[in-house]
């Protein structure tokens, strides 16, 4: 596997710094000595965030766009925790939130915006977990999209 961070600078993608948290909780929970598990993110990212209700407010690439920045804050909080992302072994879950009206029916193309760049930044073996995108009627804040992941370490 190449080094994530080369791939992150060929595709001029910065790491935000891990964002804050939102309540009581522990961003990233160690199960055992080989797996993390990633508390939910938004797609805040300093002044950037999207807000609003897919189906009525966003388009599906709105909320790709959503989707994208909630991975790179679950990866700022795994480097956080790891220092190192190329410790990761494999994505082995991502259960994603879409905030979708009743009749929206596309979460699984919202989350692809997130999926995709797993994909690419840790290849299809180690970057495309098993999915679960669920639409809801609210999240936090008004958000498009919450992410959380289960990842394996090497």
């Amino acid at each position: 596997m190449r080094d994530v961070y080369e791939i992150l600078k060929e595709k001029n993608i910065e790491l935000p710094a891990p964002p804050p948290k939102g309540g009581i909780y522990t961003p990233v929970q160690e199960m055992g000595d080989k797996f993390l598990y990633c508390s939910g993110c938004s797609p805040a990212i300093g002044d950037s965030n999207v807000i609003g209700k897919l189906g009525k407010d966003l388009t599906v690439e709105d909320g790709q766009k959503a989707a994208y920045q909630c991975v790179l804050n679950l990866l700022a909080n795994l480097h956080d925790k790891t220092g190192d992302l190329n410790k990761i072994r494999r994505f082995v879950k991502v259960l994603a939130f879409v905030n979708s009206t009743d009749d929206f029916t596309e979460q699984p193309q919202v989350v692809n915006g997130g999926s995709q760049l797993l994909k690419e930044l840790f290849g299809e073996e180690a970057g495309v977990p098993a999915r679960t995108a669920i639409g809801t009627n609210a999240l936090p804040g008004g958000i498009a999209c919450e992410i959380e992941v289960l990842v394996e370490l090497k």
